[in-house]
């Protein structure tokens, strides 16, 4: 059986004190480099996710697992399976899996599934992300989007913000490395809410995304896209840390 912790969700509107060193991580982000971000990293061209449903004891380690095309942003969803806790991978179920599922229009997978989306890469689009050092159970996100003017978008703009934790082929018999998502929110941006100056449209987001006991903090890794209100993925990005700068 598959030990890997079980994600903990971190509700949007829950603040607590453990929040509060995690929240001014991330907004240090803001006011100084973090060697652990997208600055430099190629937008990826395409999205690619696999689903595998907590049921399926075999599916981590089938050798039949698809594998990712070269220069796409690779995903790993464990979805709650209709056993529970008695689920042979329900130590790393993603309670936001199902919703993830709604969105691309899909059912839970029976066994294993995946679906690979296409990034349109906005012409002048900048998508950054950033993340913090770990603190009690929690690290700060730094995000920002700059839209040249004028670009002609169907609003409102959506974005999923992922904390993974990349594993290297072999972790618990798996046949491909795979980024197992550990955490997820859905930020939204309307026209009206964004910073401004003559030639662009800038938002930005900071916040505290918690990860499960257990989990390999000094691994952590952050990845962002964007889409608009009909779904065309506009911008994509993820962190990468050198192994001196993971904590």
């Amino acid at each position: 059986m598959m030990n890997l912790p079980r994600f903990k969700c971190l509700e949007s509107r829950l603040w607590h004190w453990a929040l509060l060193p995690a929240l001014l991580l991330a907004t240090s982000l803001t006011h100084a480099q973090s060697s652990c971000n997208s600055d430099g990293q190629p937008m990826p061209s395409a999205l690619f996710e696999r689903f595998i449903n907590a049921d399926c004891a075999t599916c981590w380690t089938d050798t039949a697992t698809p594998i990712a095309p070269p220069g796409a942003l690779v995903l790993d969803w464990i979805v709650p399976g209709g056993l529970g806790d008695e689920a042979a991978l329900s130590a790393a179920a993603s309670s936001d899996a199902p919703s993830r599922l709604q969105a691309l229009q899909r059912l839970r997978p029976a066994t294993q599934a995946h679906q690979e989306s296409r990034v349109d890469a906005l012409p002048g689009a900048t998508l950054r992300v950033a993340r913090g050092p770990a603190v009690n159970g929690y690290v700060g996100v730094s995000i920002s989007l700059t839209l040249p003017r004028g670009t002609s978008l169907a609003w409102p703009l959506s974005g999923w913000v992922v904390l993974m934790e990349p594993l290297p082929r072999g972790t618990e018999g798996s046949p491909v490395p795979r980024n197992l998502i550990r955490n997820a929110l859905q930020p939204l941006w309307n026209g009206s809410e964004q910073l401004s100056n003559r030639d662009q449209l800038i938002f930005k987001d900071l916040r505290a995304m918690s990860f499960p006991e257990g989990t390999h903090a000094d691994r952590l890794e952050v990845a962002i896209w964007v889409q608009d209100a009909q779904g065309r993925i506009l911008a994509a990005t993820q962190s990468a840390c050198p192994p001196e700068d993971k904590n």
